[in-house]
């Protein structure tokens, strides 16, 4: 029934558990209940869903929501049922059984919310079914899909503006990759032009710490940063199909749950890949962007690029599947000289006109920027969507470490110079030879060496010139000449610097090969708290599996770190927690309080005892590695654990070798827990 008497506060503690709005969501969510046509450009992760579920509650007839992808649909489908809410979703991914109930529900009239994919809209039965049904709003996720030379572009998106018309009823379209072209699109093919109500809640997602490394043996870099996030789901994503299936592999050699996915797969298998990364803690997905919108999964702690995204917006909604939930989250771009390359012909040889051509350069153009920036990556990347930050954000690598920079000009110049008497018919690593001197083959068949600018840059090394190429095309000062197999041609943007009217600064500190720091990880909560988020993760996994759900249904990974912090101790402290609703106070409140003032009583005595002996770190992590594998690396075994008395030996005669922990632990435990604790060991010394 509907509930438009009861205030949205109200509700949104009762079915969701959340004490108050984020910032921007209560006016977004008053403007769709009184039944105002909206555009709410959010960030992702800023909470949109709610934006139009909460008003679905508050309106008479049915919601329906317009979402790309099924897996999306479903997930969306899965929590608010756990929550208490009449949802469903029309797939070609249900079962009969699910069509059968969702038909009954909405002629019952205790359906709520009805999820649709975009192509059912081309269905005249679908059309006819929802002019019966009552539909009191039209919620569109992923609007950007409408625009059609945008990265998503769905054809069938330009259906929605047409449904709207016929049902007559307010539409609420919900984006977090929209410049201003794409939203004026947006107006006109789902409002018909008419101006909806607005809001702009900014793009920042403060959360994410921002990276780029200039690419040096790409595949050591991403198994480095991997390897210092073991055990946190993420995502890696590569240029090509086979790239996905190698990256997968040596990350599984390197002892990761990895699989591989992209468009080329069987549909069963690509299924069987979502569903792991939703149910399964810890697993890396190597992915191509066919691995897209349908990622819902709040707890992504990191996401890597293991080759340059195709533009600033792409590479902004790749990233935001990486810290959804709002806790720490972290990202790695690696790009170089072959991917823009790559990049640029994509552009230049589609079949896009003219002028699109040139605005795709330009958004390529504003990624290279902020992959070669001298300063505060944020602040580039938010002046890209319009926004100004007053002060540096202090969550980049560039805030990190500011970057040693010099003055480029001569270089450049240098460069440019070379580029420009050899015809600009040359590649970079021919006009290096030029600069630095070699007398190769091809130098001096072409008789290149009397040039002028022969030997005139022997002040840099053969790597450091390939920087300075590679910073130029970051700069868009020369650009690949697909017609002449890839020579660099010189841009309007070189001509000042050539001729002496504006310099130009360059990063030093990569010119050479960079000394390999291993980066710093951060933590979801303090040593104090690790052990018992490791249960509490371990009490979703199991409830989780018992039901057949993602375990970020049971509780999402902020829920259960402010769990860890807070250490409720009754049902009504439990209440308070953020994400913890009515319905699952009832359904999982008592079993995750037990964990919890259960916790420190059956770990506290044996901790004691080892304090003493400078053992009791080491056995909290031993404690957090065996839960992360009781049921192995998969998550699909039987339940395995060491006793307590057995973990205190390990912390204390602390096996160096794999022979020594196999005597100690027993053939079976070491299998499964052996590689873990030796692990564990290693770092503790």
């Amino acid at each position: 029934m509907p509930r438009d008497t009861v205030a949205p506060e109200a509700l949104l503690q009762e079915i969701f558990g959340f004490d108050a709005f984020r910032p921007g969501q209560g006016e977004i969510v008053e403007a769709v209940a009184a039944g105002r046509n909206v555009l709410a450009i959010m960030p992702t992760g800023g909470g949109k869903s709610l934006c139009y579920q909460l008003p679905a509650l508050m309106r008479e007839g049915v919601t329906v929501v317009i979402s790309p992808l099924i897996a999306l649909m479903r997930d969306q489908v899965r929590g608010l049922r756990e929550a208490g809410v009449a949802a469903g979703a029309l797939t070609s991914g249900n079962t009969e059984e699910e069509t059968e109930e969702v038909w009954q529900m909405l002629e019952t009239g205790a359906l709520r919310l009805l999820y649709l994919a975009p192509e059912r809209l081309a269905s005249a039965g679908a059309q006819r079914m929802l002019a019966r049904a009552g539909v009191g709003l039209i919620a569109v996720d992923e609007a950007h899909c409408v625009s059609q030379w945008g990265h998503d572009f769905r054809p069938d998106y330009l259906r929605i503006g047409e449904l709207r018309r016929a049902l007559d009823v307010p539409l609420a379209a919900f984006t977090a990759t929209a410049d201003a072209e794409t939203q004026a699109e947006i107006v006109t093919r789902l409002f018909d032009g008419a101006e909806p109500q607005r809001f702009l809640r900014g793009f920042d997602r403060p959360n994410i710490h921002l990276a780029f490394q200039a690419k040096d043996q790409p595949r050591r870099q991403i198994l480095a940063f991997a390897g210092a996030r073991k055990g946190r789901s993420g995502i890696v994503y590569c240029g090509t199909r086979a790239k996905t299936e190698s990256l997968s592999r040596a990350l599984s050699e390197e002892g990761h749950s990895a699989c591989f996915y992209h468009g080329g797969m069987d549909p069963e298998a690509r299924r069987a890949v979502e569903t792991r990364f939703a149910n399964e803690d810890g697993l890396i997905v190597v992915a191509t962007v066919a691995f897209g919108m349908g990622v819902d999964k709040p707890d992504i702690r990191w996401v890597a690029h293991a080759d340059l995204p195709k533009s600033i917006e792409s590479y902004y909604q790749e990233i935001g599947r990486a810290g959804r939930d709002g806790a720490a989250a972290e990202t790695l771009t690696l790009f170089g000289p072959e991917d823009i390359r790559l990049r640029r012909s994509q552009i230049d040889e589609g079949m896009a006109p003219p002028e699109r051509r040139a605005a795709d350069h330009g958004r390529l153009n504003a990624l290279l920027g902020l992959a070669e920036a001298l300063g505060c990556r944020r602040r580039q990347l938010l002046r890209y969507f319009g926004e100004e930050m007053a002060e540096d954000c202090g969550n980049c690598d560039l805030c990190d470490r500011p970057p040693e920079v010099f003055d480029g000009t001569e270089a450049v110049r240098k460069a440019l110079s070379a580029a420009l008497r050899t015809g600009e018919n040359f590649g970079a690593g021919h006009l290096i030879d030029i600069l630095t001197g070699n007398e190769t083959d091809k130098v001096k068949q072409r008789r290149h060496d009397e040039l002028p600018t022969f030997g005139v840059g022997r002040e840099l090394k053969k790597g450091e010139w390939h920087a300075v190429f590679r910073q130029m095309m970051g700069h868009d000062l020369v650009r690949p000449d697909p017609e002449r197999h890839g020579a660099l041609v010189m841009t309007e943007a070189a001509r000042p610097i050539l001729r002496g009217e504006q310099g130009i600064s360059l990063r030093r500190d990569i010119m050479a090969r960079a000394t390999e720091r291993r980066p710093a990880v951060k933590t979801l909560v303090s040593d104090e708290d690790a052990p018992l988020l490791s249960a509490l993760k371990a009490k979703r996994r199991a409830l989780a599996e018992a039901a057949q759900v993602p375990a970020y249904v049971i509780f999402p990974d902020r829920t259960l770190i402010e769990m860890a912090e807070t250490r409720p101790q009754s049902l009504d402290d439990m209440a308070r927690i953020n994400g913890v609703g009515a319905k699952k106070l009832d359904r999982y409140g008592a079993e995750f309080l037990s964990v919890i003032t259960g916790a420190e009583e059956e770990v506290h005595p044996t901790r004691m005892k080892l304090a003493a002996r400078g053992a009791g770190e080491v056995y909290d992590r031993l404690m957090a590695a065996q839960a992360d594998l009781s049921r192995g690396v998969d998550g699909t075994e039987k339940p395995l654990s060491c006793s307590a008395s057995l973990l205190a030996k390990v912390a204390q005669n602390r096996p160096g070798s794999a022979d020594d922990m196999a005597r100690l632990l027993g053939e079976r435990r070491f299998d499964r827990f052996g590689a873990a604790f030796l692990d564990v060991l290693a770092q503790a010394d």
